[in-house]
This record gives C-alpha cells, sequence and structure tokens, in this order.
C-alpha cells in the first residue's frame, strides 16, 4: 500500500527509479544464491571457504586483543568529555526533532539498512524515542574503539597514549561533531568509521583483507555513506608509510594497493547495483558522465578545499600546516630514500589522501558539503597525526596535542552554543505563539494560513563563536529557516501549532496554487521588537526581525 501511495503521487520519472530498484534487488538476491551454491556445492567454493576462514583465524590470533582494553577505556573517556556539553545541550539536531515525536526510522529510504535494522535493539523496538545520551555514548565508546585500531594499524602495533591522543580528531574534528549532535543517529554515523578501519587488521592475509575488506565496506555503505573515504585514504597512506620506511618491496606494495582498490570497487559496484537506492533530495546520486569526470571530480575536490578553508579559523589553518609540516619533515627524516625524493612523494601523497578523505562525494554531480558530510578529513588529520607523534619529537607532539586541545576548545563551545541557541529560539517562538494566540485564539480555522518570512538569527554567544570559528554558523540550524524542513514538525508537534506555512518553499504536496503573501500588501496588525505580523483574517504573514 505504501509503494502504491507513492506511485500515484509521483511523476514518471520515479517509475523508472523504483523499477530500478527492484531489479536491482532481485539481481542481487539471484548472484548472492550463485556464489553462495558455488561456495556450498563445489570443490573449489569449499576451499576457498576454508582458506578465507583459516587466514582470518591466523589474523586474530595474532592480535592480542587484550592489550586494546584499557586503551578503550582511556579513550571512552576522552570522547565522553569531549562532547559533554553537547549531551548536556540536551538539543533535539534537525532528524532527531521527526523521529522523537513521530517515531519513524528513515534510514531505509537512504540505502542505509543497517542502521534501520540496528535501532530495533538499540531502541527496543521499531518505535523510536528518545532514550539520549544512550545513543551518543554508544557512539563514544564505538568511536574509542576506532581510534584505538587506527592507531594499531598506523603505529605498526604500537599503541601509546600520545598516539591515542593524537588520533582524537578522528571523532572530535568539528565535522564530526554534527553527526554526535544527532541524538538517534549517532551510533550508526560511527559505526560507519569503524567499519572502514577494521578491514586492516587483517591486512597480513591478502584473501582474508579481501574478504573483511568487501563486508565492512558494505557495512559502512549500510550505515553512512559520508565514510567511504576513510578506507582508500587510510590504504594509501600506509602504502606510502611502507614505501617510506622500506618495510615491504615495491612489489608487495602495489600488490596490497591492488588488492585494497579492488576490493573497494567491488564492494561499491554491489552497493550501487544491488542495495543503493537513487536519491535526488537535498543531495543526489547522479555521477558525473564520462566525458565530464575528470574536470567534474577536480571541481569538486576544489570546493572541498574551499569549504574547509572557509570554516577554519586562524588557529586551526596554523595548527593543520604546522602538523602537514613536521609531517613532510618526519617522512624525510625517517626515509629510506633521498631527503627530496620522499619530501616530493610525501607531498604527493598528502594531496592524494586529502583528495580521497572525501570519498565517492567527490565523483557526484551535486556533492553534499554540509558539516557532517566531510567527516573524513577527521580521519585524514589522525592519520596524519599519529605518524608526526610517533617520531617521539617534543615540538612535533606539541604542535599535534595543541591542535587536538583547540579541537576540545571549540566542541565544549559548541556544545554550548547548541544550549543557548535552543533557548534564545525558544523564547522568540514563544513571543511568537503568544503575540499569535491573541491575535488569533481560533487557530482551528480551516482557511487560516500561516507564512514566514526570514529566519531566527543566531544568539549574540554564537556570533561571538564564529569571530574565531566560522563552522559554527553551519553546524547550529537557525530555527524557522526558510530551507529548512523540521520547522513544520517543530511548530505542528512540539508546540501542537500546525498553521504554519512556509513563505520560501511551494507546497509541492498539493495541486493548489502557491501564492506568497508577500505580494498581498497586507496589513500590519502587530508590529514589535521581534517581528512583524501582517495579516488579512485569514492569511498571515509573520516577518522576523534580526
Amino acid at each position: 500500500m505504501n509503494f502504491a501511495a507513492r506511485i500515484l503521487h509521483k511523476e514518471a520519472s520515479t517509475y523508472q527509479s523504483w523499477l530500478q530498484a527492484l531489479l536491482g534487488y532481485a539481481m542481487g538476491g539471484i548472484c548472492f544464491i550463485l556464489f553462495f551454491d558455488y561456495c556450498v556445492f563445489t570443490r573449489s567454493g569449499q576451499a576457498l571457504v576454508q582458506n578465507v576462514k583459516q587466514e582470518i583465524k591466523d589474523c586474530l590470533a595474532e592480535i592480542d586483543f587484550r592489550s586494546f582494553f584499557k586503551p578503550v577505556i582511556l579513550m571512552s573517556g576522552v570522547y565522553a568529555l569531549g562532547i559533554l556539553t553537547i549531551i548536556r545541550a540536551n538539543v533535539s539536531y534537525l532528524d532527531d526533532l521527526g523521529r522523537a515525536i513521530q517515531g519513524y526510522r528513515g534510514w531505509y529510504g537512504w540505502s542505509r539498512y543497517l542502521s534501520d535494522f540496528a535501532s530495533f535493539f538499540v531502541h527496543g523496538g521499531g518505535n523510536i524515542t528518545d532514550i539520549s545520551p544512550a545513543p551518543q555514548l554508544l557512539a563514544v565508546f564505538i568511536l574509542s574503539v576506532s581510534s584505538v585500531l587506527l592507531t594499531y594499524v598506523i603505529g605498526n602495533g604500537k599503541i601509546t597514549v600520545v598516539r591515542l591522543l593524537a588520533s582524537l580528531p578522528l571523532g572530535l574534528s568539528p565535522y564530526f561533531l554534527e553527526c554526535l549532535s544527532f541524538k538517534i543517529d549517532a551510533p550508526y554515523m560511527a559505526l560507519s568509521v569503524l567499519a572502514s578501519i577494521v578491514p586492516f587488521l587483517f591486512i597480513a592475509r591478502k584473501k582474508a583483507f579481501f574478504f573483511a575488506s568487501v563486508v565492512s565496506l558494505l557495512i559502512m555503505c549500510t550505515t553512512y555513506q559520508a565514510a567511504s573515504g576513510i578506507y582508500p585514504m587510510i590504504a594509501v597512506m600506509l602504502c606510502f608509510l611502507d614505501w617510506n620506511s622500506r618495510r615491504k618491496t615495491v612489489k608487495e606494495i602495489a600488490i596490497f594497493l591492488g588488492t585494497a582498490a579492488f576490493a573497494f570497487g567491488f564492494a561499491m559496484l554491489i552497493f550501487k547495483f544491488f542495495l543503493m537506492k537513487p536519491a535526488d533530495y537535498y543531495t543526489s546520486t547522479a555521477m558525473h558522465s564520462l566525458s565530464g569526470f575528470i574536470p567534474g571530480t577536480l571541481n569538486n575536490i576544489k570546493n572541498y578545499a574551499l569549504h574547509l578553508y572557509h570554516d577554519f579559523g586562524f588557529v586551526w589553518k596554523t595548527g593543520i600546516v604546522l602538523v602537514l609540516f613536521f609531517f613532510i619533515l618526519q617522512s624525510a627524516y625517517r626515509s629510506g630514500y633521498k631527503k627530496t625524493v620522499s619530501v616530493f612523494v610525501s607531498i604527493l601523497v598528502l594531496l592524494i589522501a586529502f583528495s580521497l578523505s572525501n570519498g565517492l562525494y567527490m565523483l557526484l554531480q551535486n556533492p553534499m558539503f554540509l558539516p557532517r558530510a566531510l567527516a573524513g578529513f577527521g580521519a585524514f588529520l589522525s592519520v596524519i597525526s599519529i605518524y608526526v607523534v610517533s617520531g617521539n619529537k617534543r615540538i612535533a607532539m606539541i604542535a599535534v596535542l595543541a591542535l587536538n586541545w583547540s579541537l576540545f576548545i571549540f566542541a565544549f563551545s559548541y556544545g554550548n552554543a547548541l544550549a543557548d541557541q535552543a533557548r534564545y529560539a525558544e523564547f522568540r517562538i514563544t513571543l511568537l505563539l503568544r503575540d499569535l494566540n491573541a491575535l488569533y485564539p481560533d487557530r482551528n480555522k480551516e482557511d487560516m494560513t500561516i507564512q514566514l518570512e526570514n529566519s531566527i538569527d543566531y544568539a549574540p554567544t554564537v556570533k561571538n563563536i564564529a569571530k574565531n570559528y566560522p563552522l559554527i554558523e553551519r553546524l547550529l540550524p537557525k530555527r524557522l529557516e526558510g530551507d529548512n524542513c523540521w520547522d513544520n514538525c517543530y511548530f505542528s508537534e512540539y508546540f501542537n501549532y500546525s498553521l504554519f506555512k512556509n513563505s520560501n518553499i511551494p507546497d509541492i504536496m498539493t495541486s493548489e496554487k502557491y501564492i506568497d503573501y508577500n505580494s498581498l500588501n497586507l496589513p500590519v496588525v502587530l508590529n514589535t521588537y521581534y517581528h512583524t505580523i501582517q495579516s488579512d483574517g485569514n492569511r498571515i504573514l509573520v516577518t522576523l526581525k534580526h
């Protein structure tokens, strides 16, 4: 019934996308059955399965998991401290507004099937409720495991306190802070990061590594696709570290990189053709055409860099530049090749790894540059920082830890800003609803609608933070903003006031002709310091003042 209802309200182009999705599921099922039959009923398939199982057992046997216990506890405490003000703010962030009231999950529509499935266990059933801070604390634990494993992989099996602290940008980068702001989505976003790191525990065995990579990457794709850049970025960095230290031959490095690239491409093809649902809302799954692939990708990488440049203040830019500079110095100092060659290759690798950290978004025609979509940059900084502090140079350690301390400062400021902005917005909304209630006590009139103009501006404390950290204004959603789809939910559900109709977006859900109330020259019925209300009795235009 749900499928039929959607079809009845969509244009012909949607028929094609739904049919393509159904065909993909059918073909995926057939391929899975054929592969399953091969592994179970053929000798070569059974031998392959046994070989992979043995390699996985061998890899796991070589790891002392008990040595991870204390580091995980340490990092859990550090991450929990980092998001303490976010938890204390207790703000329902974007999607949280709808899910907490209506109880829907909604990840299925974005091909995040594992998130949808896991939510049954996290929330104790199919109906989503606000159980914060439990999901955020679960995300903290997952991130702590991710940091420990990343330190283990990049540090060549050696875990120290300094290296662990150097990995903090993985979860406390300003971009991943948005992921942690979601009371409900946070653990699944964190799981996508962990899934991108786990395969590198099996790097010593080619078949085990390939199998773990494909499975883990599919987990990443079905939890949060914004983490798609972490796996290829780590693979490239490991190749460089092995080459620079001469730990492996060029042939061995080429085989590993080829295996990683093939596993990544294979997993992405499975996801695209058998699992991915086409999306075309605030972002699109459409990729560049063959003729525009290179210029389109380069343009996306440029826009990625520009967003980072405009988001970061002077302190962050200085810290990042210093860390990158020390990475190049460390590479040259610890290189088994000529210094000039090592410097050139290290700069080239930094550019490649930085570009890859944006993941599959750099291949899309309309990529998403919201803060949470840039979480791969935090993983990039973590890998660089872990390597820098591994050289035991005090000045390099100070630079890395200073950068991480600035991330801590911002995390505290951001959480407090969430609370300040929520209080200011609720104050403005309360004033507005009081005036509307006094002017129009019969709010249930069927012919009465309200349109909003402008939005509630940022609180003074937020503007002050933005002087040093411009990104704060992209992280904090404005209430009553024209393109904020959650404001109708915010009014109709949280405040039980269902007359609001967005003045900046036509009502595409009905066939009624859209009329912009600004063009009607409605008489002013109330003018206050915070807003102006114009109305003819049925149509109401509210203009919010900054």
